[in-house]
């Protein structure tokens, strides 16, 4: 088991918001990745834990062949683009956004006077030129969602053999996944093995097992 924690990296940012990089994976940052961070699992190249100032945005950009998920953890985010413009996600919402062959373009705000924190992933899509698409998913207590991957007869989630799961999970409970995979503690500590695990950390390892001390939200990757 490998541990990293978000804590010993260096912090950075741009525009309005200010992030800590957990994952660079080399095919997107062949010679900038920051020392520590993680590879990635599968085609999920990229984990930053943000947290936008107050009215902070990205500004207006665009993306092309990568897929963008969006998790909120404190806070809301006013979504503006050219997919869905309007939505708003608060608290355990999250979005999906397929860049594919055509590209899209947002701007993520901070709409209060708070900052807020959310997490966003990349994952390089398997094949290249599919039409850009948004999904959006909600997560609850004692709930474990898939929110990215599986296979192609199902139109839940993109088709894809990189999974993506959100877990909640209530003091006292446990959650397992078998193999290889890479978890991030976004709130809670619990143990996993001898070790505990608390709010930050990211963790590389085979066969994972997490009792919950307290209430805990896991982002989990892995592979078909």
């Amino acid at each position: 088991m490998k541990i990293i924690k978000r804590n010993t990296l260096r912090r950075g940012g741009f525009a309005g918001l200010r992030e800590t990089r957990m994952i660079m994976g080399p095919s997107i940052f062949p010679q900038r990745r920051e020392s520590g961070t993680s590879t990635g699992i599968g085609r999920l190249c990229y984990l930053a834990d943000a947290r936008f100032l107050p009215h902070g945005d990205t500004r207006m950009h665009t993306h092309l062949e990568i897929d963008i998920i969006s998790i909120m953890v404190e806070g809301r985010i006013r979504h503006e683009g050219s997919l869905e413009d309007g939505r708003e996600l608060q608290v355990d919402d999250i979005q999906v956004q397929r860049a594919g062959g055509e590209g899209f373009s947002h701007n993520e705000i901070n709409p209060d006077d708070s900052k807020n924190r959310m997490i966003q992933l990349w994952v390089i899509p398997e094949n290249k030129g599919e039409p850009a698409a948004y999904q959006m998913f909600h997560a609850e207590a004692g709930k474990r969602i898939r929110i990215y991957g599986g296979p192609p007869d199902q139109d839940e989630t993109i088709a894809a053999r990189t999974i993506i799961d959100v877990a909640h999970i209530n003091a006292g409970e446990s959650i397992d996944q078998p193999g290889r995979s890479l978890v991030f503690v976004t709130s809670g500590v619990g143990k996993c093995d001898d070790k505990t695990l608390r709010e930050g950390y990211l963790v590389e390892t085979r066969d994972f097992n997490y009792k919950a001390k307290t209430d805990s939200k896991l982002i989990l990757a892995y592979e078909l």
